[in-house]
């Protein structure tokens, strides 16, 4: 009898063990300090001021990757070299063509986190050249120029329109006609490991953007698997919402899902 109390106290102590292990909570998301925004085409970095400035007095370490937009394998390979001078994990956010960079470039160790504000997010195979090829019914036709020399310019007459049309007019126009060239390689540059596949991903839709489709959008994101949020902006969200792209990288650099 003595024996038979002893296992059956045994087997309920391993019982109670596995209940307590399992009711335990999972660990909190670590929080992500370092920040690091990729521009797209046609603009540079200096576009994400507003962003980087509620973001640095919020307390983050944010670094602004000054793309040539020459190839997409030189636009990995600047983005890379500041995801290497971090000192931590790195969120690591990409708008419009940047979303290409941050999808090749994000499966770099450092990156823990990706978010993309209005950007494209390709597959395994696919650039902006083959993910614009089909747009949808009805969608707008951004006002991309016959390339000159190997590179593309949006119509200057047509920029507010398509691609900052809720930025300030006297703001607007001075994008217009501070156009980066975009390089047509840029363009045609093909994703070979996507980082949404093996990192946590977050995306901002621009319902009111003209440049990428906000349906085209909303499908990347889902495919991504990605926590989507939506705001009322234009291709250029991150100049005229500052406050709301801000929310989400913070979202993503906490974890929060």
């Amino acid at each position: 009898m003595k024996l038979k109390s002893l296992a059956l106290a045994a087997v309920a102590a391993v019982s109670l063990a596995s209940t307590a292990h399992a009711a335990k909570p999972a660990p909190a998301p670590k929080a992500v300090k370092n920040v690091v925004l990729v521009h797209g085409g046609f603009v540079d970095g200096s576009g994400w001021q507003k962003v980087y400035d509620i973001l640095k007095k919020d307390g983050y370490n944010v670094s602004i990757v000054q793309n040539p937009t020459l190839s997409l394998a030189d636009d990995v390979a600047v983005t890379k070299r500041v995801i290497a001078q971090q000192d931590g994990p790195v969120v690591l956010v990409g708008h419009s063509y940047g979303g290409v960079v941050i999808s090749e470039a994000g499966t770099d160790p450092k990156v823990e986190r990706l978010v993309y504000i209005a950007a494209f997010a390709p597959d395994a195979g696919e650039s902006v050249q083959t993910l614009i090829a089909n747009p949808p019914p009805g969608a707008a036709q951004p006002p991309i120029l016959p390339p000159q020399d190997g590179f593309l310019f949006l119509d200057r007459a047509k920029f507010a329109a398509s691609f900052a049309g809720d930025v300030p007019a006297e703001e607007a126009e001075f994008m217009a006609a501070s156009q980066v060239p975009w390089g047509v390689e840029a363009l045609a540059g093909k994703v070979t490991v996507p980082a949404w596949k093996s990192k946590a991903s977050w995306y901002l839709v621009a319902t009111d953007d003209h440049m990428i489709p906000p349906p085209a959008q909303q499908m990347m994101a889902k495919r991504a698997g990605a926590k989507v949020a939506e705001a009322a902006g234009s291709h250029a969200i991150y100049v005229s919402k500052p406050d709301v792209v801000a929310q989400l990288i913070e979202q993503a650099a906490q974890g929060k899902k």
